[in-house]
């Protein structure tokens, strides 16, 4: 299996499964060492505080069973940190090591997915995954494509936080829609005073109502929902990004792309640049007394010009599918006895939305998509020679 590593100069590499150490237990072997989620982060630079109760508290955002509209799997998500720090948690330079333990792999949950292990739950990766692992695929809730997975893009996203934090760059994502309930525009003020003040994280607390509230009523159906969620990103410099194959809104796109039941992204006006005509959608541009620097009258472009950062605002929005696992019988297909129809109706533990829990991914992709393309612009600007009126626009 290839692709577990994002980044080049800032390079993330998560390994683990949804229920990896399911099949481990042994007295021989300590419960933390069952299984779990391990992350390293080569590339982090030295002297930079790197604590597990930061890490906590961003793998804390994403953890499940903190409400009804969560999974009720209880996983403790506890963070050790076993490689790469030193005195004062300070970043030798050497790659950083994190690890997560799985603890909620009970045999009952495990027996569970073990009736169905030749069948394909519509909406998973099951069938995918046995074209092309065949008999030795996962089957245990759905392995690497698992949304636990997304615990080791956490972990990494929260040492590229570290970083950031030095550069008073910040990374905020919040809910914007769910289930075609639409919250208001939401400017960063805002989605700062109201991050995180409700189960579903969207700063329009009215519309935070009405989406918990038909959460609740469609997973009595045994049915999910999906949404919307939006990134603000604020302080990022101008220049960074290449102006071809690795742009930076490509990258960050790549990043969120990766994230599992995330099936769109669009930055700025998104899509509503079709219907503008050309003068509308370009951002005009003017020389901000204040600071002596070029400003946007508009963000259509949603921070990028050629695919490299022009100093604004950063605007992205990312549609989340609804969880795949759903009380609801449907048609699939069994490999056994040479392939045959069946209906299935698994009883396992499900979110009955991801957006309570997706964002924090999301922030760590694009958190680590940015520490990236940094490195690189600084790198390359250290041995360029450029006239100082380019360094003051």
């Amino acid at each position: 299996m290839n692709g577990n590593t994002f980044g080049k100069l800032f390079r993330v590499t998560t390994t683990g499964e949804s229920y990896s150490g399911c099949f481990r237990k042994t007295p021989d072997i300590p419960k933390e060492l069952y299984g779990g989620l391990i992350t390293v982060v080569d590339g982090c630079p030295a002297g930079i505080k790197i604590t597990a109760e930061d890490i906590q508290k961003e793998l804390d955002k994403r953890k499940p069973g903190q409400s009804k509209l969560d999974s009720p799997r209880k996983e403790k998500d506890k963070v050790y940190v076993f490689s790469g720090v030193m005195e004062n948690q300070l970043s030798t330079g050497a790659p950083i090591g994190i690890l997560v333990p799985n603890n909620d792999i009970e045999d009952i949950h495990v027996g569970q997915y073990h009736d169905y292990a030749t069948q394909a739950r519509p909406g998973h990766a099951e069938y995918t995954f046995m074209k092309k692992y065949g008999q030795y695929a996962d089957w245990v809730g759905a392995g690497r494509a698992s949304g636990r997975e997304t615990v080791g893009r956490v972990a990494g996203g929260a040492v590229a936080k570290a970083i950031l934090d030095k550069y008073g760059i910040d990374v905020i994502a919040y809910t914007v829609e769910s289930h075609g309930i639409k919250a208001k525009p939401i400017d960063y003020e805002t989605a700062k005073a109201n991050y995180r003040k409700n189960n579903i994280n969207c700063p329009d607390l009215e519309a935070a109502k009405l989406m918990e509230e038909d959460i609740l009523k469609v997973r009595e159906t045994g049915e999910t929902c999906g949404g919307v969620v939006e990134l603000i990103v604020r302080g990022v410099p101008a220049g960074l990004g290449e102006p071809v194959f690795d742009k930076l809104e490509a990258v960050i796109a790549h990043g969120i792309m990766s994230i599992g039941a995330v099936k769109g992204v669009e930055f700025g006006a998104g899509f509503g640049v079709a219907n503008m005509v050309g003068s509308e959608c370009n951002d005009e541009m003017y020389w901000d007394k204040e600071t002596g620097r070029v400003k946007f009258y508009s963000n259509n472009a949603g921070g990028f010009l050629g695919g490299i950062s022009n100093g604004d605002e950063i605007r992205v929005r990312m549609a989340v599918k609804p969880t795949p696992t759903v009380d609801v019988v449907q048609r699939t297909i069994d490999v056994r006895e040479g392939g045959k129809d069946v209906e299935l109706a698994p009883i396992t533990r499900r979110d009955a939305s991801l957006l309570p829990r997706i964002y924090p991914v999301a922030e760590a992709m694009v958190r680590i998509a940015i520490v990236d393309a940094m490195m690189q612009f600084k790198g390359y600007r250290a041995m360029e020679d450029l006239d100082e009126i380019y360094d003051r626009m």
